[in-house]
């Protein structure tokens, strides 16, 4: 079992940061790492052709690792969730009348492309609504997605866990019943890749996205996506020099090569080498390896039990255990109790989650404790037993 990792965070003692679904903080490896980055940047005259290719190789390899994949180059840098989403979006075919599944309140870097490709492609949006907040929500809400991909479905876009309140959907049932109908299946991994178990030989999705500032605990404007076979032949959102074949020998960059680069390398993103983020997202990813996904989830776990058992005992909803994640979760507080009056006691508490929606988001990782846990508790408490 794994034990508080805060030393490796340089967070200050005195935050109680319960948000990491907002963004990581940096571990002090990973921003050492940029550091060093920095430095090599400033005296270029040390970087060398090698530096272009061999970090990318690494984060391909970890990333590939992390979900499953048995073959490094489907893992394309992608800079960001909306990148990768887009250049799915871009290779997928949708005809007249067909539809595209997606969830009710989904992130929109996970909407917009589809909406777009709908627009034109004259096909249809079908958006999965929520259940009512209650008993059996997450289960019947996997029950409606399931409903909702026919005969016309050409594919669907949807999140592992839900970004505001942490709702589980079954991929490998949504994966299932894909294949059924001969649908796509593009999952935005960016709210549970790293800190929730993710197999692609079980899920077997078509593409996978997934920013690398979250659950990655990586820097900003970092990505990586998983793309199947149905991407094989696909074509870029850039056409790159460094995703086309033989862009190793930098003497011959000139011979231009019409082939690509194998598997989805050719999807990556432009200046993908960038000499100061790409390494620390690597350190990151080893070290998220090294923890386990699984073992983060025991983790928060055992950390947040008592909590959510304090939660419900004192009349909010929290999704039930086996239908929502334990790094991300939703709170939602009792009617008549003023959501944004409770946000602002945590806020002069230092205590940091996010409003999304109706629900209070909470999400822990390895450097929140116990006494993280009793300050949270302890502001619920209080504002319920003053309503």
């Amino acid at each position: 079992m794994l034990s508080c990792q805060k030393s490796l965070f340089n967070l200050p003692a005195d935050i109680h940061y319960l948000n990491c679904a907002y963004m990581s903080p940096l571990m002090r490896d990973v921003e050492e790492a940029g550091i060093a980055g920095m430095r090599m940047k400033r005296a270029p005259h040390v970087v060398q052709p090698a530096d272009f290719f061999e970090t990318a190789g690494a984060v391909r390899g970890l990333f590939a690792g992390l979900i499953g994949a048995a073959e490094p180059e489907r893992i394309a840098l992608a800079g960001s969730a909306s990148y990768g989403i887009a250049t799915a979006a871009r290779n997928l075919p949708v005809g007249e009348g067909q539809t595209i599944v997606v969830l009710e309140e989904q992130f929109p870097s996970n909407i917009y492309s589809w909406r777009r490709l709908a627009s034109e492609r004259r096909a249809g949006v079908v958006t999965v609504d929520a259940p009512p907040v209650g008993d059996g929500r997450g289960r019947r809400w996997n029950e409606r997605v399931l409903e909702a991909i026919e005969a016309r479905t050409a594919l669907v876009a949807i999140p592992h866990v839900h970004w505001a309140d942490g709702t589980l959907f079954d991929l490998e049932a949504i994966g299932a019943r894909c294949r059924d109908v001969g649908a796509a299946l593009v999952v935005d991994g960016t709210q549970s890749i790293g800190a929730l178990p993710f197999d692609v030989a079980r899920i077997q999705p078509d593409a996978v996205v997934c920013a690398g500032y979250k659950w990655l605990m990586g820097p900003y404007s970092t990505g990586v996506a998983y793309f199947g076979p149905r991407f094989d032949d696909g074509v870029p959102l850039e056409e790159n020099w460094i995703g086309r074949k033989n862009s190793e020998q930098f003497g011959g960059l000139v011979r231009y090569q019409d082939a690509y680069q194998p598997g989805a390398i050719r999807y990556d993103v432009g200046e993908r080498s960038n000499f100061i983020l790409l390494p620390m997202l690597k350190v990151a990813l080893e070290q998220v390896v090294a923890w386990g996904p699984a073992a983060i989830q025991a983790y928060d776990a055992r950390l947040m039990g008592p909590f959510v058992a304090l939660a419900r005992s004192l009349g909010c909803f929290v999704e039930a255990d086996d239908r929502s994640a334990h790094h991300l979760f939703g709170l939602r507080l009792p009617a008549g109790v003023d959501m944004d009056a409770f946000a602002a006691t945590l806020r002069a508490r230092q205590i940091s989650v996010s409003v999304r929606g109706t629900a209070i988001r909470i999400s822990p990782h390895l450097y929140n404790d116990a006494a993280d846990v009793a300050a949270l508790s302890e502001a619920l408490s209080t504002t319920l037993q003053a309503g």
